[in-house]
């Protein structure tokens, strides 16, 4: 069975390009939405209230297992040890309600198409896991000691959408021009150019501002959290999205732009 990042081959009419709708996202993403929703699922079909506190207190981040609060309290948390290795993994599959899963769902769809289709399924899982842990690690270091129960795939989203910046507003990229063919081919073919240069350009300037405008707009008027002990936070956010620009090359398989 070929993969959807996978091109039919042996085809000399052309189909590849006309199998890659712009809007047809890859496995890989509906995969991780599938997971995402049956987590959440799970969690409001069989936990009452005390059950889903349990289970978030084993896999949602939560600053104070790693440091004493203000008042130098130190908290015990189930699996004092592995439970601090494996949650800033394990709280990127967790979300705070439908809306924020929905919302989460709809950024990685759109775009994490082009960046998947780009990298392929295996480069893609691997970059989009470590924006999310290096953006729950620095979220956890800024809040250590703080009891604040830290869920979503918002920090590894936001390295998706870091990963995007880089090739979609290129002059030979999909959002510079119409009828732009969506295929593996035609996004591995857009030209790898430094981070600093693609980001001084035009468009990607402008879409970077306001994305961080927009997540530092949401961290200060509190917009993400659906309790009152759970928190999706800007830190995380811009976290996950520097963690994409600085990381992107390295599981990149594009062609160097040449000089």
């Amino acid at each position: 069975m070929n993969d959807d990042l996978t091109p039919p081959t042996g085809s000399n009419d052309r189909q590849p390009q006309a199998s890659y709708p712009v809007f047809r996202a890859p496995t890989i993403l509906i995969g991780l939405v599938a997971v995402f929703i049956g987590i959440h699922l799970a969690r409001e079909l069989f936990f009452d209230v005390q059950a889903d506190f349990q289970f978030l207190a084993n896999f949602a981040l939560i600053p104070a297992r790693y440091g004493a609060g203000p008042d130098g309290a130190q908290l015990v948390f189930p699996y004092p040890i592995w439970g601090a290795v494996w949650t800033p993994l394990s709280y990127i599959f967790l979300h705070g309600g439908w809306m924020h899963l929905v919302f989460n769902s709809v950024w990685l769809l759109a775009f994490g198409t082009p960046v998947a289709r780009r990298l392929g399924t295996f480069r893609f899982i691997g970059f989009f896991l470590i924006c999310g842990i290096i953006a729950g690690i620095v979220y956890a270091t800024a809040h250590v000691g703080e009891f604040v129960i830290v869920v979503g795939a918002s920090g590894a989203i936001s390295g998706v959408i870091a990963g995007a910046a880089l090739f979609v507003f290129e002059s030979s990229g999909p959002l510079a021009r119409f009828g732009f063919d969506h295929s593996v081919e035609a996004l591995r073919a857009i030209p790898r150019r430094p981070a600093h240069k693609v980001l001084s350009s035009g468009p990607a300037m402008i879409f970077v501002a306001v994305w961080l405008g927009l997540a530092l707009l949401m961290g200060f008027l509190g917009v993400g959290g659906t309790m009152e002990t759970q928190s999706i936070a800007w830190e995380a956010h811009i976290a996950g999205f520097v963690a994409g620009i600085l990381l992107f090359r390295r599981f990149d398989p594009g062609v160097e732009a040449g000089e």
